[in-house]
């Protein structure tokens, strides 16, 4: 059975994100979802998809970008049939450890002067990336009209959530994955992103040369290439 491609956005982004890479697994035949990610805590969000991978008979390919890694490491292995994880300019982490404390491993990360924290009634705090700073930001290779139209339709993640421990069994442990990543990335330093896939024994990592935080939107296609060298991997294993 060929496996399901679930697309986990991360912080700042919402599922529509993934419409170019989408469209492109669906033209090769796969089924697709893209989890609506609530950006509210690591061990919260991945409880609601690790509900949503429970419910898909078969194999699973779980793709993740930015946050949405975190979310994706943090599935547990029994949950499913999952034979991939692939890492879109994504946290890989380690038990206990945070984003925030990976993306601060290595210099060149400028996202903390760019937040506007949001008050909210319970008395925690949603952070958004001012509308002013978010294409050199968080999106520099894209066109500054679609930057706009990004900035506007951001969803902001909870404030505690950058700092909350990844648990204790990270799912690329014990289950295959795979790296892409943009070499101008200004939310997790390309350097943060090499020693991830390092840790992780990445089966292939894609550096892509001047790509900013954002390369399943400006390299749709070296996404979707990625994906599908996790889902063929499968696929030739399932047929020995």
């Amino acid at each position: 059975m060929t496996p399901t491609i679930v697309l986990v956005h991360g912080a700042f982004a919402e599922s529509s994100s993934w419409n170019d890479v989408a469209e492109r697994l669906v033209d090769e035949g796969h089924q697709v979802i893209a989890y609506a990610n609530p950006l509210r805590s690591v061990a919260g969000d991945a409880a609601g998809l690790t509900e949503l991978v429970r419910s898909i008979d078969g194999p699973v390919v779980l793709v993740g970008h930015s946050y949405g890694g975190a979310v994706i490491t943090n599935v547990p292995a029994d949950a499913g049939e999952i034979v991939g994880l692939v890492y879109v300019a994504a946290f890989a982490l380690e038990a206990g450890e945070s984003a925030a404390d990976a993306s601060g491993s290595v210099p060149g990360g400028t996202l903390g002067e760019t937040l506007r924290p949001v008050p909210l009634p319970d008395g925690a705090v949603d952070f958004y990336i001012q509308q002013d700073k978010y294409h050199a930001q968080f999106c520099a290779d894209v066109p500054p009209r679609q930057a706009q139209l990004m900035a506007i339709t951001q969803r902001p993640i909870a404030e505690a959530a950058l700092g909350e421990g990844s648990g204790e069994a990270p799912l690329w442990k014990t289950v295959p994955s795979w790296f892409v990543f943009g070499e101008l990335d200004r939310n997790i330093p390309a350097g943060a992103h090499r020693a991830m896939a390092e840790r992780a024994e990445s089966r292939r990592t894609v550096e892509i040369a001047g790509a900013s935080h954002v390369v399943g939107v400006s390299y749709p296609a070296e996404t979707a290439e990625l994906i599908l060298e996790a889902v063929h991997v499968h696929a030739g294993s399932a047929r020995t």
